[in-house]
């Protein structure tokens, strides 16, 4: 399902065959083909982390150009994420916000996860080992954009925007795409971490000091309606593959890779 792709430099995960039948694009980018310099090397999409805005903005010119969608430069819309569970629908009213990282548009404030009807109106969310997940719905059409770190996973963020979408009039088609995130092989926490997470998700469990995001996540989509052959997870621990990924569990001050969902 999952093509990698290498546009002018920029790196990125792509489903072709869901952008022939619906018009839905999806694309997770990896940290390649950009500007910024060390240590937020090279595709930094980020405006929070201490790069220079300029760098940022022509960065997410370049991912989107690399996508085909450089027209909808200004349509792009961010959010400023919290690791919370609280999502925003996108419309042409709000969409946009946080285009720019040195415009004056805000992202939309304290959310993490994105979905909108509207066609034209590229979302995008931002990530260094939190799982990135896209939910698609091309019956209605919607998309949506999910951050779920620890505490928006434990909250139910993922199960919750996939509740929101299958509730849109359509057929039951919603599809869930998962980028690269910091696997269970890399994910050492503390027992209070854990404790959030081993009587809510029969797949966690307190025996162990390592937490395994994805399989929360899984379980969180099965459970809200999306079963796991309508579930693609790309399967790349970022903390292994700073080459192509940033991890800030594993290098501290970086950068952040994308997740971008888009109806055209």
């Amino acid at each position: 399902m999952f093509e990698r792709v290498v546009r002018d430099g920029v790196a990125m995960h792509v489903v072709p065959s869901l952008f022939a039948e619906s018009g839905i694009g999806v694309a997770f980018s990896e940290r390649s083909g950009g500007v910024s310099i060390d240590p937020y090397t090279s595709l930094d999409l980020a405006s929070h982390v201490g790069d220079d805005p300029g760098a940022v903005d022509i960065n997410r010119g370049r991912l989107l150009s690399a996508l085909g969608i450089a027209p909808l430069r200004d349509r792009l819309t961010t959010a400023g994420q919290i690791h919370g569970t609280a999502s925003c629908e996108v419309t042409l009213a709000n969409a946009g916000s946080g285009s720019f990282a040195h415009g004056d548009r805000l992202p939309l404030a304290d959310t993490d996860a994105l979905w909108t009807r509207t066609p034209g109106v590229p979302l995008l969310l931002l990530y260094a080992d939190c799982v990135p997940v896209i939910l698609a719905r091309p019956s209605v059409p919607a998309v949506a954009v999910v951050h779920a770190g620890w505490r928006g996973a434990a909250g139910g963020i993922v199960g919750t925007a996939a509740r929101a979408l299958a509730e849109l009039p359509g057929e039951e088609d919603l599809t869930a795409f998962i980028g690269a995130h910091i696997g269970q092989c890399c994910y050492e926490v503390g027992p209070e971490c854990v404790s959030h997470f081993d009587n809510a998700f029969v797949t966690i469990t307190a025996a162990t000091p390592r937490l395994d995001l994805g399989a929360a996540v899984a379980q969180d989509l099965k459970r809200s309606g999306v079963p796991k052959e309508r579930q693609w997870h790309l399967g790349i621990c970022t903390a292994h593959n700073t080459d192509r990924f940033y991890s800030y569990r594993s290098e501290g001050r970086t950068g952040r890779h994308g997740a971008l969902a888009v109806i055209l």
